[in-house]
């Protein structure tokens, strides 16, 4: 008879995962290695409703930002498939489809939402496999019916929301990086008023941009169509710039493209329709390269338009405080500029904002409340935040609103960019806070100043000793930035800074920050 190792010790504990998710994991993968003679360890009953299917425990081990969507389905097999569709999403939180992660699956699963590509953030990644997992619901079942119904979305006036946008006027931009910088960073500006629009610190502020008038007139060039070409009761030059998104190309614009093309052509097509990677360009084709990629195809415009995905409004973490900033309203915004061949891309919002939009002009607008990511209740609670680049606009809006409190609570902000001399955003106002004693510490790392690259993750193993000792005093630790990279070396450095400081081993440092998570004490903001 063959051994294996008990499942516990299938995912090694140096791995990336808290001990809720490992064991889910171990449950999951033991199912599989198994041959069908083997003797295995007897699994433990959460790891047993994972590969059985029990009922739902309403754990979600998925819900991590971090995790890949391979990784979330399998922590999710077995469940039922509000559950699975839930970690499909991107375990965001973030509102652009409208609701949160859970009350969006729970709205397809119910039947109450049939849209499958509202994750802005899952992408393709996450509409592919919400229609894998939509098929289910041709024979659904009772385990699949949420427990609660997911609530109406709101549609009156007086409560604007992602459907119910409202007008907001922009005020001002200016230019965040100094002469030598790498990066266009702009400090955004809105005025509120007469709105009916609030927020609080930890926010987000939702913006339906328009796209560039410049890739829509390409595009409609290459479909051989008039600018006048009627399209949904509208002129396709509007159509194209207000209301669908240009960027990623999706699986139904290949999918009609293998419709007017043929032969190889229309093979690569289909494989691209079907989420294959015929040419290994797959990932840089948007609206406009999918047509010069394939110029025999000429879609009729109307239908073109039809295989297009609805424009997403873009949200931004708010850089201000409603109680040091009445009536208004600040962002942090990165200008997305980069090229692909020859031929220059834009960021859709991010280039609106630092380009196209005039002051006084209104835009469509909305603030997405946050999930689990604000300041303590109790204001003498000393907090730790990590925001390099954009990331730090939500810190600015915390330390402005601990000033506009007089919180006494300590404040240490960790900031990185690339150099010390042009990409110090905000510095005189952090200096200014250092001064007076708002901000307790302010620790700095530049990447791009040394032989070495530094970054904020190596400030903090530096100033170990004292981040724990700021932990075991009960601080509140936040993350804002880039949730592949960025956020998973700050979650290894804080693993060995417990380690090291805490006394602990490294099984009991991830436990350790896996418990500060569940407990709202470390906090993230990321994307």
């Amino acid at each position: 008879m063959n051994h294996i190792a008990p499942p516990e010790n299938l995912i090694p504990e140096s791995a990336p995962f808290s001990p809720e998710q490992r064991a889910w994991l171990n449950g999951f993968f033991a199912a599989f290695v198994a041959p069908d003679n083997a003797l295995v360890t007897p699994l433990s009953p959460q790891a047993n409703a994972a590969v059985m299917g029990a009922d739902d425990d309403g754990e979600a081990p998925w819900h991590d930002q971090t995790i890949a969507l391979d990784q979330r389905m399998a922590l999710a097999a077995g469940r039922p498939l509000r559950r699975r569709m839930m970690a499909a999403m991107a375990q965001q939180d973030c509102g652009q489809c409208g609701f949160d992660c859970e009350k969006y699956a729970d709205a397809l699963a119910a039947g109450k939402e049939a849209r499958l590509n509202l994750c802005a953030p899952g992408g393709k990644e996450t509409a592919r496999m919400l229609k894998q997992l939509a098929a289910e619901l041709d024979a659904p079942s009772a385990a699949d019916a949420p427990k609660t119904s997911a609530p109406a979305r709101p549609q009156s006036a007086q409560n604007p929301s992602r459907d119910n946008p409202v007008p907001v006027v922009f005020l001002s931009r200016r230019r965040l990086n100094k002469e030598g910088s790498a990066k266009e960073t702009w400090h955004i500006e809105f005025d509120l008023s007469g709105s009916g629009l609030d927020y609080k610190a930890g926010d987000s502020f939702g913006i339906f941009a328009k796209n560039d008038l410049g890739l829509v007139d390409q595009i409609i060039a290459m479909l051989g169509a008039s600018h006048l070409t009627p399209v949904r009761g509208k002129a396709l030059r509007d159509v194209l710039q207000c209301d669908v998104s240009l960027s990623p190309a999706p699986d139904a614009l290949f999918e009609l493209i293998s419709f007017t093309t043929g032969g190889a052509q229309r093979e690569k097509a289909r494989l691209l329709a079907q989420g294959q990677d015929p040419d290994g360009d797959a990932a840089t084709l948007d609206a406009l390269a999918a047509l010069q990629k394939f110029p025999n195809a000429r879609p009729h415009p109307e239908a073109f338009v039809e295989a297009l995905e609805p424009l997403q409004p873009r949200l931004y973490s708010i850089s201000s405080s409603p109680k040091a900033s009445s009536g208004r309203l600040s962002l942090t915004v990165d200008a997305v500029r980069y090229v692909v061949g020859k031929r220059k891309r834009l960021g859709v919002a991010s280039t609106f904002l630092a380009e196209r939009v005039a002051p006084g002009d209104a835009l469509s607008s909305y603030v997405q409340p946050a999930h689990g990511f604000g300041l303590p209740e109790n204001l003498s609670t000393p907090i730790i935040m990590v925001g390099p680049g954009t990331g730090v606009a939500p810190f600015r809006a915390f330390l402005q609103e601990r000033a506009a409190t007089a919180a006494k609570g300590k404040n240490w902000l960790f900031f990185g960019h690339q150099r010390a001399a042009c990409d110090f955003f905000y510095a005189e106002e952090f200096e200014t806070m250092k001064t007076t004693g708002l901000l307790t510490r302010l620790s700095l790392a530049w990447s791009r100043d040394g032989e070495e690259k530094f970054y904020v993750q190596d400030r903090m193993r530096q100033s170990g000793r004292e981040l724990w000792a700021w932990l075991a005093e009960g601080a509140h630790f936040y993350v804002c930035g880039d949730a592949q990279r960025m956020a998973k070396d700050v979650e290894r450095a804080l693993v060995d800074v417990v380690a090291e400081y805490g006394a602990r081993s490294v099984d009991e440092a991830i436990a350790f920050v896996a418990a500060l998570k569940k407990s709202g004490r470390y906090q993230q903001d990321v994307y």
